[in-house]
């Protein structure tokens, strides 16, 4: 396969990088060792052949023997394990509180907030797990307005909420389908087991089989009926599927129907504070570590901070940052209310990034958003936030935080990210990605991500991934490059990014049929890029002594 990538190229005449074509063929794909595989984020299309982000480039070539300053990175997530050992020493501390004095001793609202606030503890101690989704809450707040009323019978006034009421039990019922369907798929599995199991006990009594035992069973048997049996089993066997998964999972999607779509559910009602009261922040607690079952903010802590070149764990973007932990994400969808205390908290206490690897299809106060950006803006912090993992086109479906409203983009400061995936092909996107050529300004490597969890590192997959690559990345350069501002970190990381000139598959939702032809993959971003360290470093360096030269 052959095809033209769009790179950016520094002019020592311009401190704004043009545009070079270089042509690629990758006819052979290139077969990735271990390492390779779970470093290939960091390797270089030209270098390696793999669209990573040419991290280990930009360490070898440009970063070599440099030491920037210290840089706050604030994670607005669901929780963190602290005590990993490999980002224990990444995390913030606020010099200006004495720890468990139960003192407010910087005066900023919040006691003992030694590495941040944890907006879903009480301060009683204990954490809300579960809350309900977007679309549960509009039809609660609209439907003593709207039911049984058709769009004639609104005025002009409410039009706009009413239609959004509409989206709401669209949104609705499609979850409860899903949902449903998953327990009848376990129930389904479930009873498969039982069948294969009683008709096993004819050659294991004790039911003690393997999956090797199976296999012999399927060798010498001639019965046509037993063999497909005999391979649902060892599947089962392979993936340790039993009755007792399929009930935890039954379980798990039974409290789903009780949290997230029920409408009687009160996701606030041991933090005690009113939701719809932005200066109540009576609520929260120090305690970041949460429930200690939660493994994602520990994911997104890693692949942006995860300590480098220490031998243990895995490498993240950089040494020269600290995260201020912010606990804003439930199981379910998050509160308007938290992520704006949570942003104004991180600048408030010196963050320069906020990551926020959140996202949910409804907004209950969009205003307290949008201030909150506005907010963050005046003070010169940049906002990286993931861009969803539904397969939607964002040009016509919906994933808050967003930094658009009826009117428009309103602050400049703000990078919503989409994921790539490591193969150089017409497979370059995660097929689960959100996408727009409006509302996603750019792509950062987000499948298959080897990271850190509690128990153990392994891959996964998400935008949540992708936007801790490009927070990282602004990190580097306001670290080496103080003097740019976020709204100059922006402009560099998009225009700097590299433009494959390449075919995709376009991403569709869960239970849609797969679109019958490819789309360019410029048309799925703003930008139309996938974020590149090494050139973002290079064109911070023109544009940084550009700064010098004016002043």
């Amino acid at each position: 396969m052959c095809f033209c990538i769009v790179a950016a190229c520094t002019s020592s005449k311009s401190t704004l990088q043009k545009s070079q074509i270089l042509t690629a063929s990758f006819a052979k794909k290139k077969t990735l060792t271990k390492t390779e595989k779970q470093n290939w984020h960091f390797k270089d299309i030209y270098e390696d052949s793999i669209p990573g982000i040419s991290l280990d480039k930009a360490y070898r070539e440009l970063l070599k023997n440099k030491k920037g300053s210290t840089i706050i990175v604030a994670v607005l997530d669901t929780e963190l394990d602290i005590e990993h050992k490999d980002l224990k020493n990444q995390i913030w501390i606020n010099s200006d509180e004495i720890p468990n004095n139960n003192i407010d001793d910087d005066n900023n609202g919040y006691l003992d907030d030694i590495h941040g606030w944890n907006y879903l503890q009480t301060v009683q101690g204990g954490n809300i797990q579960y809350s309900r989704f977007g679309c549960t809450r509009i039809i609660e707040k609209y439907k003593p307005i709207f039911e049984n009323k058709t769009l004639q019978n609104i005025p002009s006034n409410k039009i706009k909420q009413f239609k959004e009421y509409q989206r709401a039990i669209k949104i609705f019922q499609k979850e409860k389908k899903y949902i449903l369907e998953d327990i009848a798929a376990y129930k389904r599995i479930k009873n498969k087991f039982i069948e294969v199991d009683s008709l096993l006990t004819k050659y294991f009594p004790r039911k003690n089989y393997t999956i090797s035992e199976i296999d012999s069973i399927s060798k010498i048997t001639n019965d046509s009926l037993l063999k497909p049996q005999l391979r649902f089993m060892k599947y089962y066997l392979k993936n340790n599927i039993n009755p007792k998964w399929a009930d935890e999972n039954i379980k798990n999607e039974k409290i789903k129907l009780d949290t997230w779509l029920d409408f009687s559910y009160n996701d606030r009602k041991v933090q005690g504070d009113n939701i719809d009261d932005i200066s109540d922040i009576s609520y929260g607690n120090n305690n970041i570590q949460g429930s200690k079952r939660g493994s994602h903010g520990t994911k997104v802590m890693s692949v942006l901070a995860a300590t480098r070149n220490n031998d243990i764990g895995i490498n993240g973007i950089s040494n020269s940052l600290k995260v201020m932990f912010l606990g804003v994400a439930p199981l379910g969808n998050e509160h308007d209310k938290d992520i704006a205390l949570a942003i104004r908290y991180a600048v408030d206490n010196g963050a320069k990034i906020i990551n926020m690897s959140i996202g949910k299809e409804f907004s209950m106060h969009p205003e307290w958003l949008e201030e909150a950006f506005k907010y963050a803006e005046s003070k010169d912090v940049l906002i990286v936030s993931s861009a969803g993992n539904k397969s939607y086109d964002l040009n016509s479906e919906f994933d808050y935080p967003d930094d658009y409203n009826e009117n428009g983009e309103y602050v400049k400061n703000f990078i919503k990210v989409g994921a790539s995936s490591y193969k150089a092909d017409s497979t370059m996107v995660w097929l689960s990605s959100n996408y727009s050529v409006k509302n996603v300004d750019i792509f950062a490597p987000g499948h298959k991500i080897y990271c850190l969890s509690r128990s153990r590192a392994r891959n996964s997959s998400g935008t949540s991934l992708a936007s801790a690559v490009v927070s990282g990345i602004a990190a580097l350069i306001r670290s080496h490059y103080p003097n740019l501002s976020a709204i100059e970190v922006k402009e560099i990381i998009l225009e700097s990014g590299i433009s494959f000139d390449v075919d995709v598959v376009q991403p569709y939702p869960y239970g849609e049929k797969q679109p019958p032809n490819k789309i360019p993959f410029s048309s799925l971003s703003k930008s139309g890029k996938i974020v590149n360290a090494y050139n973002a470093l290079l064109m911070a360096e023109e544009v940084s002594k550009k700064k010098r030269r004016k002043k």
